[in-house]
């Protein structure tokens, strides 16, 4: 990775790091470069605006995520099961990864460019299509009936995944995304 590149990947995990801070305050370029004890022109030279850092843990996000669902979607066949790994890694990533889950939400960009919410919106609906699909494939192989609602259940599904999430960040971390999985699995999935 070149040198430019380092000092990219520097600021984003910063940026993360910052928004683990359970008060949420905003993140300014003021702090940030401060943080990184640089100018808040050299944070310019390798993002031409904020919105800009946050595009970049957004594509992050979804590489890491998509990534995982990618290969959840080749490898297992079973629909039922498919759906819930790819639950399982989405709130798995954001309790490993805190200030993450905060963009997730939303909760990060409030004061941000609106078209970043709109990337986040865009992502839980891929998210959404995935799990849709996953269903799709349990209905065809008889786990489901074939009058299930797919869309609805997909719906259902992101919907507790933001509920979780929201929980994890609102409660300052505390409430684990993944704490009442194996019970709240089969009700989810049935």
């Amino acid at each position: 990775m070149t040198q430019a590149g380092e000092r990219k990947l520097q600021i984003l995990q910063t940026i993360a790091t910052m928004l683990e801070n359970p008060a949420g305050e905003k993140i300014t370029t003021a702090a940030l470069a401060a943080r990184l004890e640089v100018s808040e022109a050299a944070l310019y030279r390798h993002f031409p605006s904020k919105a800009r850092m946050f595009e970049g843990l957004i594509e992050f996000i979804e590489t890491a995520l998509f990534s995982v669902v990618g290969q959840i979607a080749a490898a297992e066949e079973h629909g039922l099961r498919q759906v819930e790994l790819m639950l399982a890694a989405t709130l798995r990533f954001a309790g490993k990864n805190r200030g993450l889950a905060r963009v997730m939400i939303g909760d990060a960009l409030v004061h941000e460019n609106p078209r970043l919410q709109a990337r986040i919106n865009q992502l839980f609906e891929r998210l959404e299509a995935s799990l849709k699909q996953a269903l799709k494939i349990a209905v065809a192989q008889g786990a489901l009936p074939a009058t299930h609602d797919v869309t609805a259940h997909a719906d259902l599904l992101v919907c507790h995944v933001l509920g979780r999430l929201h929980r994890f960040v609102k409660s300052g971390f505390k409430d684990d995304p993944l704490a009442l999985w194996a019970a709240q699995k089969p009700l989810l999935l049935g």
